[in-house]
């Protein structure tokens, strides 16, 4: 009966957050309950897990600019906020959307039943002390949050006088937010060791995590082609994946360049990074049911390792001694549970630190395998993640437009100084002439070396022309369709020199446009032109 209703429930989901929300404290927490799961792996999700904004995780080194990388986001300031050449943020700062500027300190942070940080409070007063919530009313907030951590320093000294995990902390963080920014700065490219600690401890969050090589413009394009494979080296031997995180290139911050060789460079990228961020709100759903999948993997793997060590253990005598002996063969129970439930390696937790989290349990309190927990979520992970994902799609085609508005979002948007304004296919906008005028001259010299017949040329003719350009057929029959405005599969000397200009535009390293401006359509033919 308890099965049945299970499978019913999905029907009911208003929202993918309600969904999630309900499916965990079902089908999910029961099992992590039974197996220490909460104990071993991560604390358990609450309410405010499913309901919180995007959050975005800033993580580098002192002096890489994670600050000020907020600030120009948001143009403006935030309470608390300290910048220098010097480590000056020494607490993790949750920037959030409040009505009025203020501060929260982290005791009061984590009681919070609103905020998504009530589990925090496993990690002390020495964190604690060095956490807090700098609220406030920006445009960039009312869409997502963003956390502002310490520079990393480098040495064994500055790891210990902080008092707490900095890299468990910082996992923590990882397993609830949308996007980690890892940021380098180009002008003293150097990776500590405790930043080699806290990259891996993130190591399962590779999908969340973009790179941000900043202050670019302080080095000449020489110097930043060797930072930067000197950065992609260094990332390859920390991360230890195939795939090659994404790298965004730039100087975030609201001066001048100091070397403007890579303007058009900077610009491009930070288009991208800002697209990217953009998105967040929109993924949000999706990111929170990829979490939830991987964290219920995680849950299935250590339901296996707990009831295999207790299924193991004696009874009566000589617990003590077999439980050292289950420790040190860990890798072996790994193995086995691998072959018999065919899981892959990839979902088990890190050999080591299990041993090591193991020492400290008492085996003989350990649950054994119950069936029933597994199933349900086995039903969850086949049946009920799939109708979720059906509701997450349709939550995504009610609020196309959704994104991250406000701020530094604003400033590239419309004007001339959009990105790409005025360059390529938009070369010539805002001119009254018609920009392909000026180089008709010369494809008039052509057009009428093809031997036109009623003032056009056939596809065979401009063909063996275009064709000159070396670009692929795909391009060319791209720039066919949207220079033949008139459809009639022929080509005049106003449409052969767009033709041309559009050939020009690709080979200049420009994308084609989708459908043919208003302000390349031949004057002859704007009244005329036909939509495709």
């Amino acid at each position: 009966m308890f099965r049945k209703n299970l499978k019913k429930d999905p029907e009911l989901f208003q929202n993918v957050s309600e969904g999630l929300r309900r499916l965990y404290r079902t089908k999910l927490f029961p099992l992590e309950d039974a197996y220490r799961f909460h104990d071993f792996h991560s604390p358990a999700l609450e309410d405010a897990d499913f309901d919180n904004k995007p959050m975005v995780l800033l993580v580098g080194q002192y002096s890489t600019g994670k600050t000020t990388f907020i600030r120009h986001l948001m143009e403006q300031d935030f309470p608390g906020m300290r910048i220098g050449p010097e480590p000056t943020t020494d607490s993790f700062i949750a920037v959030m959307h409040g009505d009025q500027d203020g501060v929260i300190p982290g005791n009061a942070l984590v009681v919070d039943p609103k905020k998504p940080f009530r589990k925090l409070n496993s990690f002390g007063n020495a964190f604690l002390n060095r956490f807090m919530c700098a609220q406030m009313p920006n445009p960039v907030l009312e869409s997502i949050s963003i956390i502002d951590t310490p520079g990393i320093l480098s040495g064994e000294k500055q790891r210990i006088s902080r008092g707490y995990d900095f890299a468990a902390v910082l996992e923590w963080f990882a397993e609830r937010v949308d996007r980690i920014i890892l940021l380098f700065d180009a002008h003293k490219l150097d990776i500590s060791d405790e930043f080699s600690e806290v990259i891996r401890a993130l190591k399962n969050h590779e999908d969340k995590m973009r790179v941000v090589l900043n202050k670019a413009d302080q080095i000449s394009t020489q110097q930043l082609m060797r930072v930067y494979g000197a950065l992609m080296w260094s990332l390859g031997k920390i991360i230890n994946t195939p795939e090659v995180v994404r790298v965004y290139i730039g100087s975030f911050w609201a001066q001048p360049l100091l070397v403007p060789d890579n303007r058009k460079l900077f610009e491009a990228e930070e288009q991208d990074l800002f697209l990217d961020i953009q998105t967040l709100p929109r993924n949000a759903a999706l990111r929170k049911l990829n979490d939830l999948i991987k964290r219920a993997r995680l849950a299935k793997v250590q339901a296996y390792i707990i009831s295999s060590l207790k299924r193991d253990m004696p009874s009566v005598f000589g617990k003590d001694t077999k439980k050292k002996e289950l420790i040190a063969n860990l890798g072996e129970t790994y193995h086995k549970i691998e072959k018999e439930h065919q899981i892959s390696p990839g979902d088990f937790p890190n050999l080591a630190k299990m041993q090591d989290q193991l020492n400290g349990q008492d085996f003989s309190k350990f649950s054994v395998l119950k069936p029933k927990l597994l199933e349900a979520v086995e039903d969850m992970l086949a049946n009920d993640i799939a109708r979720l994902m059906a509701l997450v799609r349709q939550e995504e085609a009610a609020m196309p437009s959704q994104s991250v508005k406000g701020g530094a979002f604003e400033g590239t948007m419309n004007g001339p100084f959009g990105h790409g304004y005025g360059e390529g296919a938009s070369e010539g906008i805002d001119e009254l002439e018609w920009v392909v005028g000026r180089d008709k001259p010369t494809y008039d010299e052509i057009f009428y070396t093809l031997s036109p017949i009623n003032g056009k040329v056939s596809g065979a003719a401009a063909k063996k022309e275009m064709l000159k350009s070396k670009l692929p057929n795909t391009v060319l029959g791209k720039i066919w369709k949207l220079a033949d405005v008139d459809k009639d599969g022929l080509l005049d000397d106003d449409e052969f020199a767009l033709a041309n200009h559009l050939i020009k535009v690709k080979l200049e390293g420009h994308e084609l446009p989708s459908a043919l401006p208003i302000h390349l359509i031949p004057p002859s033919k704007r009244g005329t032109a036909t939509e495709d």
